[in-house]
């Protein structure tokens, strides 16, 4: 018995030890490391912040009935653009699609380099009339008080269209000559499905134009957000989940409530919906994996330990994974009921019943394999399943590619305090529409926000810090510098 147990107690001390030595070698620092800090351009700040202040005060609002589109505002908004960036005008061409969706095209001199685009959408989600007294500066008012910013756009998405147009409007006034061909696209009405980005996208590929890489809104700096890393994290996203919307539907024979059957149509739904929600989708830990690989090495060992030894802890990281909603998002299929249609009247049975499941594929999943697995757990006849408002999970883009490698050295460049990490996005952007047109689309904003400032989009009080949205103009013009140069290596 001894014998027995002085081997589990050895066995024991020998996984204990493996698990700590994985924990201190497994990790390592692969973040871009700084020989030179970028030089700023001298721009004139309070010139830049007034004209980004002029087109917050703008109400460019998506609404779902187009019929609502406020014209005069996005004409508004391209005279805007007009007047503040002369020479974008001058020396780009100009194509609008769908009346106001936007492509600015900067001529390279060597046919041969594949160009690149940038992207940003114009337009602004609504602001709900019953909290708009709640917000501390007007929601369209442009005001800058203490070094900040406030509107609608303010990070979503307005601050990369003018910061773009202020990079490119410098870079030109510096006599630069390109050598890659550069491309901006600015949708406008991103927030309601992106009708303009489809046209952009159907053009681009009726031109046979292919991309080296696409940089489009998406991951953020966030400071207190990941935990474990004391330093901010800057999130590049390199793939983004896709979304359907399947309806579930039950018919019954109707009649007065007071002589129903065993189970009427709003039941049979009912048990199809319990079904559905306890018949979760896998999860997988791929994407958290390829986030923490770069940014592991600056974590507590509390933290490195169990992330360093998934071969033996994958069951228990996953677990905790799935406590949160947030992070469950990020490794699997998530799924959501969020509309249910029965009867219109409480004596009278219903004749349909009908049900929608919002669920977000995770990249590795597909739209007929949800559908398999709606019809497995299901498993009732009497209830139809029909796909609505559908997009298959985006590709992963490689981290290898110049325009990942731009982007993590132009984010070190400017704040080296700074660790960047690919990461999946959980919504939807603009580029989703593009994935025909490269194999290297990435996701991010020079925008820093913290655990409080995350909920504003989409919510009150929407703001960005004056040195944030400067910055975000000295990344856009490192970046279009560096690759309208026509360089396809980061030194």
């Amino acid at each position: 018995m001894k014998k027995i147990l002085l081997s589990v107690v050895i066995l024991i001390l020998a996984v204990v030890a493996i698990l700590v030595y994985r924990a201190n070698s497994v990790f390592e620092n692969n973040q871009y490391q700084v020989s030179e800090s970028l030089t700023p351009i001298p721009l004139n700040e309070s010139a830049a912040l007034d004209r980004f202040s002029k087109a917050l005060q703008i109400p460019t609002i998506s609404y779902d009935d187009t019929s609502r589109l406020d014209i005069a505002a996005f004409e508004a908004f391209h005279q805007h653009l007009k007047q503040s960036f002369p020479l974008v005008h001058q020396n780009t061409e100009l194509t609008k699609f769908k009346d106001f969706s936007m492509v600015f095209h900067l001529k390279g001199q060597n046919p041969q380099l594949k160009p690149a685009l940038f992207m940003g959408h114009m337009d602004v989600v609504p602001v709900d009339e019953q909290t708009k007294d709640q917000w501390q500066q007007p929601p369209f008012s442009g005001n800058i008080v203490d070094g900040v910013i406030w509107g609608r756009g303010a990070i979503d998405d307005k601050v990369s269209v003018l910061a773009l147009m202020e990079s490119l409007e410098w870079y030109l006034k510096q006599n630069n000559i390109p050598q890659r061909d550069i491309y901006f696209s600015f949708g406008h009405d991103e927030e309601t499905g992106g009708e303009g980005a489809i046209a952009i996208a159907k053009y681009f590929a009726e031109q046979n134009i292919q991309f080296e890489f696409i940089l489009d809104e998406g991951g953020v700096i966030t400071d207190g957000v990941i935990p474990g890393p004391t330093h901010p994290v800057a999130l590049v996203g390199v793939a983004e989940k896709g979304f359907v919307n399947f309806r579930l539907t039950v018919k019954g024979e109707g009649g007065h409530s007071s002589q129903p059957p065993a189970h009427t149509a709003a039941g049979v739904l009912a048990s199809a919906i319990v079904s559905v929600e306890n018949n979760p989708f896998e999860a997988r830990t791929e994407f958290f994996n390829l986030m923490f690989d770069n940014i592991g090495y600056s974590m507590p060992i509390s933290q490195r330990l169990p992330l360093a030894n998934l071969w033996l802890l994958e069951p228990l990281v996953l677990s905790t994974l799935l406590e949160s909603p947030t992070s469950a998002a990020s490794v699997r299929t998530t799924t959501a009921v969020t509309m249910l249609q029965g009867s219109t009247k409480s004596n009278v049975l219903p004749t349909i019943a009908s049900a929608v499941v919002n669920f977000r594929i995770l990249p590795g999943d597909t739209i007929a394999g949800i559908q398999s697995h709606l019809e497995s757990v299901i498993d009732d006849p009497r209830v139809t399943l029909s796909a609505e408002l559908a997009n298959e999970a985006s590709a992963v883009s490689p981290t290898d590619n110049i325009g990942f490698k731009l982007i993590e050295s132009s984010i070190r460049r400017l704040d080296d305090n700074v660790l960047v990490t690919p990461y999946l996005v959980v919504g939807a952007t603009d580029s989703r529409h593009f994935q025909d047109l490269s194999k290297n689309i990435y996701r991010f904003m020079m925008v820093s926000l913290n655990p409080e400032s995350l909920k504003q989009f989409h919510g009150l009080n929407e703001q960005i810090a004056v040195k944030d949205y400067l910055n975000a103009i000295q990344f856009y013009y490192a970046m279009l510098e560096q690759t309208a140069s026509g360089e396809s290596t980061v030194d």
